[in-house]
């Protein structure tokens, strides 16, 4: 996407380095906590964490410790208080891309909404991502 900065961070050090380079010395990071396979639902109101602009680390698949990392402007990231079908509670992150414009009409997110480019776009992150935000004063 335009304006995307995408890394491949090959070791904790360099993985902050990217994040706080572009975000700034006092961010938060946050993931989704790791929760059994279940039906989830949620349990409370969801609460804004960052908005318009986050780094996004991917684990991969790798004998060794690597993440792709990506900075994405105009998005909003919420934690969201999830309650497990066992009682189970955990947080979960979201991320909503408020403009999706400039996406390829053929991405999967589309495909899955029936929807075209242009609205907004969320998702929950699951608990091998890691989110950079700044944060708020």
């Amino acid at each position: 996407m335009e304006g995307e900065e995408k890394f491949c961070a090959t070791s904790l050090e360099s993985l902050i380095d990217f994040s706080v380079e572009r975000l700034g010395l006092n961010v938060r990071v946050l993931s989704t906590d790791a929760g059994k396979k279940q039906e989830y639902t949620v349990s409370a109101k969801a609460t804004m964490i960052g908005d318009h602009k986050a780094a996004v680390c991917h684990k991969m698949r790798y004998p060794y410790a690597v993440h792709y990392c990506h900075v994405i402007a105009d998005t909003e990231v919420d934690e969201v208080p999830l309650v497990g079908a066992d009682g189970t509670k955990v947080k979960a992150v979201t991320v909503c891309h408020l403009n999706t414009s400039a996406w390829s009409p053929d991405h999967m997110a589309f495909q899955v909404l029936k929807i075209k480019p242009g609205p907004a776009v969320c998702h929950f992150l699951d608990s091998n991502t890691l989110i950079w935000v700044p944060k708020k004063d």
